[in-house]
């Protein structure tokens, strides 16, 4: 079976390649690149392997007139633009000591010891520059069956890395068949571990959660998530209930689905923009303002999220004719000003005044003009 797309025919990409044939060595396009050309999925990076060590790796590209960066050199990995192309090139590397959060590695000239370290058979697969697979581990299979399964023992991955039990639901909200459910023995085997998530840093959790969050449709990856207690390690006091009904509603945004979930979204390190947003939502859940004035207060794409939200909490439909409603709110404009008030009101009661008429203005569909709110 062979690999096809633009990007692999790129210059670059095939100017590099070369330039490590013809030094001796291995070039192997591996994991995401290999395996969405696979299943027509659109690819975003490229990632080469080799049996040339980092510094053979840069020396090579440099001789050719490409960009080098090291950016991950300790653990085996160079940054190469070649012609614009941007490659992340790793030598092979076998596990040496695992911890649950970070490996000591060492560099290998196996393609089978490289494969053996991956964390799903079909992240490990391999492609040649001219487009034919290599399968050390015969994930192939897997990949066009959409089964995502761990490499080899899934206990023994998941403890190289505790982050792999997140990264098996996300892989499965991506690339899994729902027909055929998520795979029993990588199930049971993060549900053993998963109390283990809290040893990792909530940056790391919050970005898996991001990630899943984001796919077409996590619902199933969830609901499987909470049944199995990953959840609840992940994301304290979450409620999977909800989500289905969202996805099913429209809502593609992540920041929106995690605040349907609930639970301590604030311990997950997210920027000060996306808190406030979950935060907005989550007090709006709880509010009785009309879509007319959620629009005026939030704007479409915000008061839209809080619709959406109440109606999948509280298993409804929305309010007929929601979206003219927040239109309707987001494009009108208070027509009165303080300078209208300043004659008779100042400080704190011009405040208190001006959000009277706006409550009053609001509560009459955007109806009532300066005058009667003035009068």
């Amino acid at each position: 079976m062979r690999i096809e797309g633009d990007w692999l025919h790129h210059v670059g990409t095939q100017a590099l390649c070369r330039a490590l044939e013809q030094g001796g060595f291995q070039a192997l396009l591996v994991g995401g690149c290999v395996r969405n050309a696979l299943i027509g999925a659109p690819v975003n990076d490229i990632d080469i392997a080799t049996d040339a060590t980092p510094q053979t790796v840069s020396e090579i590209a440099e001789s050719a007139d490409f960009k080098v960066v090291p950016t991950g050199i300790d653990h085996g990995t160079v940054t190469v633009i070649a012609q614009g192309a941007v490659h992340e090139v790793t030598t092979f590397r076998q596990d040496v000591e695992t911890n649950g959060r970070h490996a000591i590695v060492r560099f290998s000239t196996s393609v089978i010891e490289d494969a053996e370290r991956r964390d799903f058979t079909m992240n490990a697969l391999y492609a040649r520059p001219n487009g034919e697979v290599v399968d050390p581990l015969g994930g192939l299979p897997d990949l066009l069956a959409r089964r995502v399964r761990f490499v080899g023992d899934a206990d023994a991955r998941i403890t190289e890395d505790y982050l792999r039990i997140l990264r098996f639901f996300r892989f499965f909200a991506w690339y899994g068949d729902p027909a055929h459910g998520v795979d029993a023995i990588g199930l049971a085997a993060c549900a053993a571990h998963s109390a283990k998530i809290e040893t990792l840093s909530r940056e790391r959790v919050g970005a898996e959660l991001r990630k899943l969050l984001s796919a077409p449709d996590p619902s199933l990856a969830i609901a499987t998530m909470a049944q199995s207690g990953v959840l609840a390690a992940a994301l304290p006091g979450a409620d999977a209930k909800a989500l289905p009904i969202l996805v099913h509603f429209g809502a593609q945004s992540w920041i929106v689905r995690l605040a349907v979930l609930g639970g301590a979204v604030d311990t997950l390190r997210l920027s000060r923009a996306e808190m406030a947003q979950v935060s907005m939502i989550r007090d709006e859940l709880g509010s009785t303002r009309s879509p007319q004035e959620l629009g005026y207060r939030h704007g479409v794409e915000a008061a839209e999220a809080v619709i959406l939200c109440r109606a999948a909490i509280f298993e409804a439909e929305p309010p007929k004719n929601w979206k003219a409603d927040v239109d309707k709110g987001a494009a009108s404009v208070f027509p009165v000003a303080a300078v209208d008030l300043i004659a008779e009101y100042q400080g704190k009661a011009l405040g208190d005044q001006l959000r009277s008429l706006e409550q009053s203005w609001i509560d009459s569909g955007f109806t009532l003009t300066k005058e009667a709110l003035l009068g």
